[in-house]
This record gives structure tokens, C-alpha cells and sequence, in this order.
């Protein structure tokens, strides 16, 4: 299981689990760059690996930090390579380097435009309102009515 920790603004964003496999490939993944890292390129994310349990008491396997500045580094082809560190084992084993390597692979960024975008772009609109105020101005069935509405001959008709 992998988790990414917005500390800032207190977001979770979980990855899917694979279950019984000890070099897991995750399936691309969707996230807003808001819940990610609050839009702040540089800001230090904690990144997570637990061994999923299916009983709930799931074994903690390791962190590390990044930045979305360095994970857009995959994009085009590169990977991108961190160490997946145990702070209990590193503080207990001299000779410990890490529980694994998490490797990005890929990275795809999709910008959503917002209508103001459009606008700001240089998009004319052309728009035009109309405001029926046939009701404020009383039954149009009433002779006394803006909108009266003559049974008889009407020259207009």
C-alpha cells in the first residue's frame, strides 16, 4: 500500500493495494495537485509504503520525502528513484540502507482550464440577456395589465 501525507492541509491520498507481491507495479493513479502538495511545487511530501494486512494491522515498511519538483522529473521517459527508509531500522542496524526503492516511473501532468482561463486566453463571448417581466406586470388575462391579452380582433395578428 502507498500513501502520500499532506501535512499542510491534513489530505491522505491512498494508492491502491497489491496484495501478496514483494516488488509491487501500481496502476497509474489520478490526483489533484491541490490535495497532492496544495499546489506548492516544492513543498516536501511523506511518502509511505506499508505491507498491507488484511486482519488491519499493517506492517510499516518505510518513507521518504519528495517534492513534485523532483517527481516531474519522469515525465518524458526518466525514472525517478527514492530510498524507502525505516527509521527504527536505521537508528537500530549500522549497515542498514533501506527497506527498497520506490521507482517513478512515469508522470503526466493535465492542466484543467477554468471558464476564466478561457476568458483571460483572449475568448470572446458574445452574450445577450432577456428579462420577462410579463408576471410583475399583472394578469395578462386583466384589461388592466401592460400584457392584456385582447380576445377580439387585433390589428397586429
Amino acid at each position: 500500500c502507498f500513501q502520500f501525507k499532506n501535512e499542510i492541509i491534513q489530505t491522505d491520498t491512498l494508492i491502491d493495494v497489491i496484495k501478496n507481491n514483494l516488488n509491487p507495479v501500481w496502476e497509474p493513479f489520478k490526483v489533484s495537485l491541490i490535495s497532492l502538495c496544495s499546489c506548492d511545487e516544492d513543498r516536501k511530501l511523506r511518502c509511505l509504503v506499508w505491507d498491507y494486512d488484511s486482519r488491519g494491522k499493517h506492517d510499516f515498511i518505510g518513507e521518504f520525502y519528495a517534492t513534485f519538483k523532483e517527481m516531474q522529473k519522469a515525465s518524458g521517459g526518466n525514472k525517478v528513484t527514492w530510498d524507502c527508509v525505516n527509521p527504527k531500522y536505521k537508528l537500530k542496524k549500522k549497515n542498514y540502507k533501506n527497506s527498497g526503492l520506490v521507482i517513478l516511473t512515469d508522470l503526466k501532468l493535465h492542466r484543467l482550464y477554468s471558464f476564466l482561463d478561457y476568458i483571460m486566453g483572449g475568448c470572446q463571448i458574445h452574450f445577450t440577456v432577456a428579462i420577462d417581466f410579463t408576471a410583475s406586470n399583472g394578469d395578462p388575462r386583466n384589461s388592466c395589465s401592460l400584457h392584456y391579452i385582447n380576445p377580439g380582433h387585433n390589428r397586429c395578428m
